[in-house]
C-alpha cells in the first residue's frame, strides 16, 4: 500500500506546481542501482570468510606497526583498509614498472593445499622512505620511477624477509605456517608464478609514517589456494571454537583478567590549565615572571589518565598533602 501524504506535503506539492517548479517523482529520486557481475571470475569468498581474513590481517597490521616503528625509529601505524577480489592483470596493471615485490612461500605442509606464492608489494613512496631512513637519512618520502640499485635491493630484501616471517603468528590460530621469502622482484611485469587471468585476493594495508606520509602495502594471494585454506582450516577451527564455548569458563576468565587489572598502577595527572606561548617569550622567561592562564582561580582542576580527561575537582589539602576532591566524572566506561 502506498504511503499517505500529510496535509503539509499536499500543500507543498500544490505550491511547487503553482510556482512552475519541477516535481520529482519517487521513481526519479530512487532508481535501482544495478551492479555489474563478471561471470568469468565469480566471487569465491563469502562475508564470513572475508571477516576471518580481516581478523588475521588486522593482527598482521599490528605486528607491522611495531616492527616498522622499531626499524625506522619513527612512529609508524599500519591499518587494514580493504580486502577485495581482482584478477591478477587488473592488480598488476595498476602498479608502476619498477616496484618492490617480495615472493613468499607460506610453507604449508598439507596435502589438502597446493603450494602457491604470496606477493607482498610495497609502494615506491614507502620503499624510498625506508631506504632513506635505513641509510642514515631523515625518512623523507619520494615518488621515484626508476629501477633499484643493488644496494637498495639488498636493504629491502632483509625488510621483505622480516615481513614474510611475521605472517606466521596471525595465522597460528588456524594452521601452522613457515613463511619464507623465496625471491624479490623489482619489475612488476616479469613475475611468472601467477597466471595473468587468475583471481587474486588483494589485502591493502595503509602505512602512516609520523602521522604525515601515507603509503600502501598490499598482500596478493591466489583466491583458489586461499579458499582451500579457509575451507580446510579456518572454518573448521571457528566451528570448533563455537562448539567448545563455555559461558562459565568465559566469565571466570574475565573475572581473572579484571582481578589482575585491579592491581595495576595508573598515573593520574592534575592539570591546572594549559596555555600557549611564543618561543621568543619562553626563551626570555625569568624568575618571578607571571604567565596568565585561561582559567580563574576558582575553576576546577582536570584529572587526566594517559591522554584522556576522566575527572575534574577542587584542589586542596588532605593530611598535609596536596589533593584534589573529585566533583565530576567524564568517563565511566572502561
Amino acid at each position: 500500500m502506498a504511503d499517505t501524504l500529510t496535509q503539509e506535503q499536499i500543500d507543498a506539492l500544490l505550491n511547487q506546481a503553482l510556482s512552475g517548479e519541477v516535481i520529482q517523482t519517487a521513481s526519479e529520486e530512487t532508481k535501482d542501482q544495478v551492479k555489474e557481475y563478471d561471470f568469468r571470475s565469480p566471487k569465491k569468498f563469502t562475508k564470513e570468510k572475508i571477516r576471518s581474513l580481516e581478523t588475521i590481517f588486522e593482527s598482521y597490521a599490528r605486528l607491522l606497526s611495531s616492527y616498522l616503528t622499531g626499524l625506522l625509529r619513527l612512529y609508524c601505524k599500519v591499518s587494514l583498509i580493504s580486502i577485495e577480489e581482482q584478477r591478477y592483470f587488473e592488480y598488476n596493471n595498476a602498479l608502476p614498472d619498477y616496484v618492490i615485490m617480495g615472493l613468499v612461500d607460506l610453507g604449508i605442509n598439507s596435502q589438502n593445499v597446493e603450494e602457491f606464492t604470496t606477493i607482498v608489494q610495497l609502494s615506491n613512496s614507502l620503499t624510498f622512505t625506508m631506504i632513506d631512513r635505513l641509510l642514515g637519512g631523515r625518512g623523507v618520502a619520494a615518488e621515484l620511477d626508476r629501477d633499484f640499485t643493488e644496494l637498495e635491493t639488498s636493504v629491502m630484501k632483509k625488510v621483505a624477509s622480516d615481513m614474510a616471517k611475521m605472517m606466521e603468528e596471525p595465522w597460528s590460530n588456524y594452521l601452522v605456517l613457515h613463511p619464507t621469502l623465496v625471491g624479490l622482484e623489482t619489475n612488476s611485469r616479469v613475475i611468472s608464478t601467477v597466471g595473468y587471468d587468475d583471481t587474486m585476493i588483494i589485502i591493502a594495508l595503509e602505512v602512516t609514517v609520523n602521522d604525515e606520509n601515507k603509503s600502501i602495502l598490499s598482500v596478493c594471494m591466489p583466491a583458489i589456494n586461499l579458499d582451500e585454506i579457509m575451507m580446510n582450516y579456518v572454518t573448521k577451527n571457528q566451528k570448533t571454537a563455537r562448539k567448545n564455548y563455555d559461558p562459565k569458563r568465559e566469565n571466570e576468565r574475565r573475572e581473572s583478567i579484571m582481578s589482575a587489572l585491579n592491581q595495576s598502577s595508573l598515573t593520574i595527572t592534575a592539570v591546572l590549565s594549559e596555555t600557549q606561548l611564543q618561543m621568543s617569550d619562553v626563551l626570555h622567561l625569568q624568575v618571578n615572571d607571571i604567565i596568565p592562564l585561561d582559567k580563574n582561580i576558582g575553576s576546577n582542576v582536570v584529572l587526566r589518565i594517559g591522554d584522556k580527561d576522566w575527572f575534574d575537582g577542587k584542589p586542596g589539602i588532605y593530611n598535609n598533602k596536596k589533593a584534589v576532591k573529585i566533583e565530576n566524572v567524564y568517563r565511566i566506561e572502561v
